[in-house]
């Protein structure tokens, strides 16, 4: 018997459509939650008998063990058993010292790999498994939507197949699936998949503009992070948030319901694995979890409640630009407006009438550094307006004042 413990998220569902495409009924698949599949390990290993050490072949995909699991695994080859785990989370790689361990977070080409993606390689070389075109098509789709390359290369159905995951239940996508690798020579939705996907789509688009409104700021630690509670929709909203607000180091996306922080970046110097590791988390370096331990929840939840959303820059402005020539308005909610504005070849800033001291080698970097210390936001052009005529009367006035002495 084929056992296998995998992660519930798509990826780890692909591993176990691999596992019942290749196995059939000798195939059993059990989905675990980061912090489930320990336990179900040690139950899995308490409840072996001698007989079944040496017959069943223990696989995990997607996942990582503890310490003691990792030790008691160690313990269960030694004494003739067969146990394979595959992984792709940095998070994991010391796993590798143990020769039942196979973790690889990237392939020789460059390409991120997934659990997916692995199992199926794993599967070819074992000749347990007949890649088809159908079947290469679905792996890749998962792997692109895993490491996140659907939204470099535009690959909207690797989107979308995450999308019917989560529209259908663990079984109901898992059986659609299964009859598809099976029967097609290609890759497609159903027409009213298509359907289902597009009104999905508009759902989407309404959450994450509402979570535009509901996101706040603060360093922890020497981070910026942006803190918003969403339960649904993690990887979209964290790489929109990221974009949007790309002075944040990482977006930070709280479910109180589950007790769980998902972290993304769209930066490439920001590690959230070692972010989440601080909480007892892992994963890769652009996404990762943790549990929402007592010290989590002080810094993410009690220590920011009484901030304010962030407020995103105008957008119908005709005046008052980024980069403009006459300089670009900022403001925020203590009252106070900054000028960025280029003096030869630097950029500086200009606080409340007053030019600060530090210089900037390009525009961007002087926002960046802005929207960080002082949670500013580009004003409209009517406060632009009226910051320019104030500014002009004040010229003026001290203009006449100089010429009566």
């Amino acid at each position: 018997m084929y056992r296998l413990f995998t992660h519930n998220d798509l990826d780890g569902i692909g591993c176990g459509i691999l596992a019942k495409l290749a196995y059939g009924d000798k195939a059993e698949v059990r989905y675990n939650s980061v912090s489930g599949l320990d336990i179900q390990i040690s139950r899995h290993l308490d409840r072996l008998k001698n007989k079944e050490k040496k017959q069943d072949i223990l696989l995990i995909t997607d996942l990582s063990v503890n310490e003691e699991n990792e030790q008691r695994l160690s313990q269960l080859q030694k004494e003739g058993g067969s146990v394979q785990l595959i992984d792709h989370h940095k998070s994991a790689l010391h796993l590798n010292s143990s020769s039942w361990a196979s973790v690889t977070v990237e392939y020789d080409d460059g390409r991120l790999a997934s659990a997916t993606s692995l199992f199926f390689d794993y599967l070819i070389k074992k000749d347990h498994i007949t890649p088809t075109e159908a079947l290469k098509e679905f792996v890749e789709l998962v792997r692109q939507y895993d490491t996140w390359e659907w939204d470099q290369n535009g690959n909207m159905k690797s989107k979308q197949l995450n999308d019917l995951f989560f529209l259908l239940s663990i079984e109901e996508f898992e059986e659609k699936m299964l009859d598809r690798l099976k029967d097609s020579a290609s890759f497609e939705f159903d027409e009213f998949e298509k359907k289902l996907l597009e009104m999905e789509e508009d759902k989407i688009e309404r959450y994450m503009r509402r979570k535009k409104r509901e996101i706040v700021q603060a360093f922890i630690g020497e981070h910026c992070a942006g803190i918003v509670h969403a339960e649904s929709y993690h990887s979209e909203l964290g790489n929109e948030l990221g974009k949007e607000f790309p002075h944040l180091d990482y977006i930070a996306l709280l479910s109180i319901g589950g007790k769980r922080i998902s972290y993304r970046t769209i930066h490439d110097h920001i590690d959230v694995s070692e972010i989440a590791g601080r909480f007892g988390g892992g994963g890769h370096g652009k996404a990762s979890g943790s549990s929402m331990t007592e010290e989590a929840f002080s810094l993410f939840v009690k220590d920011v409640f009484s901030e304010d959303p962030i407020k995103g820059d105008a957008y119908k402005n005709e005046h008052n630009h980024k980069e403009s020539g006459s300089g670009s308005l900022y403001e925020n909610r203590k009252g106070d407006h900054f000028l960025i504005f280029k003096d030869n070849d630097s950029w500086k800033i200009d606080v409340n009438g007053r030019t600060a001291g530090e210089e900037y080698d390009s525009f961007t970097a002087a926002e960046h550094d802005l929207k960080r210390n002082h949670s500013a936001w580009l004003a409209r052009d009517e406060n632009f307006i009226d910051y320019l005529k104030d500014f002009f009367l004040e010229a003026k006035l001290n203009s006449s004042k100089g010429n009566r002495h």
